[in-house]
């Protein structure tokens, strides 16, 4: 009998912990961010406004409308629509992305850290894809018209590259008020301060030359804040 109620217990823990992999549930009908200067308390997410407070503009975000300019280096553009953008998401665990490509223009190789992702095709054809985790590593890749659909599993490194003549657009929805993005190229050749040249020289397999190259370009950021 012991045994079998630790078992239980175990296996209720796991439960637990699988249940809280994403974003909390909310205690109450909706919790309106606010942003506060105390800087000797963190929570995770916002601090939240009294809800006899809320108005319709918590709940409204206009900047969807208009494609993003896309007339930089990858030919792409993403606007979000998260917690930053409209308050009342706060504690929700849902946002948005639009996605605007320009002809042949690229969503480079990214992750989510916190969110799966749906993608949503508006206009044109997407060649899309992502990468399964070690020791696999299985590149499962599709190409979306428009109306069509696809999931970029949480955590994964994945793209969108448009593979049409005309301009592309996309929507994607994600698990996480706040789903954040670590774009691959801008993180590993890009950081501040720099990786040292030797790591990346060894985890690449590659002259040294070429990641001193590659640290020196300037590495687009395609997303607006």
């Amino acid at each position: 009998m012991g045994a079998n109620t630790l078992a239980y217990v175990v296996l209720l823990a796991m439960a637990f912990s699988v249940a809280s992999a994403s974003d909390p549930s909310p205690l109450q009908d909706f919790c309106v961010a606010v942003n506060d200067t105390n800087d000797s308390v963190f929570v995770n997410g916002k601090f939240c406004r009294d809800p006899k407070l809320a108005m319709p503009n918590d709940f409204f975000f206009s900047g969807l409308r208009l494609p993003g300019n896309t007339s930089n280096k990858l030919g792409s553009m993403v606007t979000p629509a998260n917690v930053a953008q409209i308050p009342g998401l706060n504690t929700l665990g849902v946002s948005l992305a639009r996605v605007d490509y320009a002809p042949y223009g690229l969503n480079p190789p990214h992750i989510h850290p916190r969110a799966t992702e749906i993608l949503t095709v508006l206009e044109g054809t997407l060649y899309v894809g992502f990468v399964t985790s070690n020791p696999d590593n299985r590149f499962i890749s599709k190409v979306l018209y428009k109306g069509d659909v696809f999931v970029f599993p949480q955590g994964l490194i994945h793209f969108q590259l448009n593979v049409g003549p005309t301009n592309a657009a996309a929507i994607a929805s994600l698990g996480s008020q706040n789903p954040g993005v670590i774009t691959i190229a801008n993180a590993v050749f890009g950081s501040k301060p720099a990786i040292s040249a030797d790591v990346l020289t060894k985890a690449f397999q590659v002259d040294k030359n070429v990641v001193e190259y590659l640290q020196s370009q300037f590495w687009t950021d395609n997303h607006t804040y």
